[in-house]
């Protein structure tokens, strides 16, 4: 026996996750839980998680910033003055995004709406492209489905700022949690 047995579980995957399927369904459960309740929040939800990205992207430049003035010696002045600069435009950013996260939100759905919209322009024209292929009515649908969450966020903003980011993480959580429960109840069949 090496010393790396005597540490980690070497038993195959499935096995190990045949035998913790409770553990799974448990997580699973939790994540759908979780999802419903942040349904019923998404307006705090969503403020709270652009704070976080804003203590994310603040601390990020404080710590880059701290790299660089570590390392000054082994960069250039021309490296240095870059990388100081995007250290500063994080800390700035951060501090922004945290004194003013509705604004912050209100921007950040107004570019997942703009992506939105591309994305379901390029699928519409995509499906047009393969037209007689088999299937290519379900990537029009995607496209046309893309453009329409879109054009909603959009009539709605910037109110939809305030509950379409928490909207979202809480319909990905019931989404993950929903996976997780699945996989759980079929790893107990086996």
């Amino acid at each position: 026996m090496n010393t790396t047995d005597k540490h980690f579980n070497t038993e195959p995957l499935p096995q190990l996750a045949r035998q913790h399927w409770g553990w799974l369904l448990a997580m699973g459960v939790l994540f759908i839980l979780l999802g419903i309740v942040g349904l019923g929040m998404t307006v705090s939800l969503t403020l709270t998680s652009i704070i976080f990205l804003g203590a994310f992207m603040l601390v990020g430049g404080v710590f880059q910033l701290g790299y660089i003035i570590r390392d000054r010696h082994r960069m250039s002045g021309k490296e240095m003055a870059f990388s100081v600069l995007l250290s500063l435009l994080y800390i700035i950013a951060g501090i922004w995004v945290i004194n003013s996260p509705a604004m912050a939100s209100a921007l950040t759905t107004a570019m997942v709406a703009g992506l939105l919209a591309a994305l379901g322009v390029i699928r519409i024209m995509a499906a047009l492209d393969k037209r007689p292929a088999k299937g290519w009515g379900w990537l029009l649908l995607s496209g046309i489905s893309s453009l329409l969450l879109a054009t909603l966020i959009l009539m709605e903003w910037p109110v939809s700022g305030l509950w379409v980011i928490g909207m979202f993480i809480a319909i990905e959580m019931i989404f993950h949690g929903w996976a997780y429960t699945v996989i759980a109840l079929a790893l107990r069949k086996q």
